[in-house]
């Protein structure tokens, strides 16, 4: 995990119960307010070993934020290169601004950086539908869908037969106030990315599960291993 800033601001319905905002009200923090971390550099910082973050590893990329919202537009500049310099790492950021990023793309940006992954939060069909044609109109090398917290039913056919998708997950929405998530909206997911051969993955159920008409309270601690012991990820 890279944090390089912290803090974002609510854009769709996906945002309501955000995990930034509960863990930064635990600590009397403000969420809104968008700052640089002390951990900026960490992809460049070396130990007498070598490199701290080690060749080869997944780098899930600024989660306590949005990569591409508009304060971090000057310093999302030194990332860009720290990802060019660090290309034995490769690092994941999923967004729910994707209409931003065709402005802010480095010069030598091509077809995409091969050492990363970009990832377009839908939480349901109609940002869906307003965000993944913007999303497969862009020149990224890898995508992914990310549907969570999944608010509703989503029909992602249309979007999934072009060869672009590499993974969609799934998952409720925990926390707070968590609005319930039918296991048949997810079903719906993986039976279309078993149809157009593409990645699945359940990631957890949320703390509100409706399965068979019956509606299910989560404990956190269990939400991914009950996702996980569905079965229903397709690899």
């Amino acid at each position: 995990m890279w944090n390089p800033w912290h803090g974002c601001h609510r854009v769709s319905e996906g945002c309501r119960n955000c995990y930034v905002y509960r863990i930064d009200g635990t600590h009397g923090r403000e969420s809104g307010e968008v700052s640089l971390n002390s951990d900026f550099l960490l992809p460049l910082r070396e130990s007498r070993e070598g490199w701290k973050m080690k060749s080869g590893e997944r780098v899930y990329t600024c989660f306590s934020s949005d990569f591409l919202i508009a304060e971090a537009d000057e310093w999302r500049r030194d990332v860009w290169q720290m990802m060019r310099v660090r290309q034995d790492l490769h690092f994941v950021f999923f967004t729910k601004r994707i209409e931003r990023l065709k402005a802010v793309l480095p010069p030598d940006w091509g077809e995409g950086y091969e050492n990363v992954t970009v990832g377009c939060t839908c939480e349901n069909q109609a940002r869906a539908d307003e965000r993944l044609p913007i999303f497969l109109s862009l020149p990224i090398m890898h995508r992914l869908i990310i549907c969570e917290p999944l608010l509703g039913r989503i029909d992602l056919r249309p979007y999934l037969d072009r060869g672009k998708i590499e993974e969609v997950s799934a998952g409720g929405e925990s926390g707070e106030g968590a609005r319930e998530c039918d296991f048949a909206w997810v079903m719906e997911l993986r039976d279309a990315c078993a149809e157009a051969g593409v990645r699945f993955s359940y990631h957890q159920t949320g703390a509100l599960l409706r399965r068979d008409g019956k509606l299910y309270r989560i404990p956190r601690c269990q939400q991914k291993e009950q996702a996980k012991r569905a079965r229903i990820d397709v690899l």
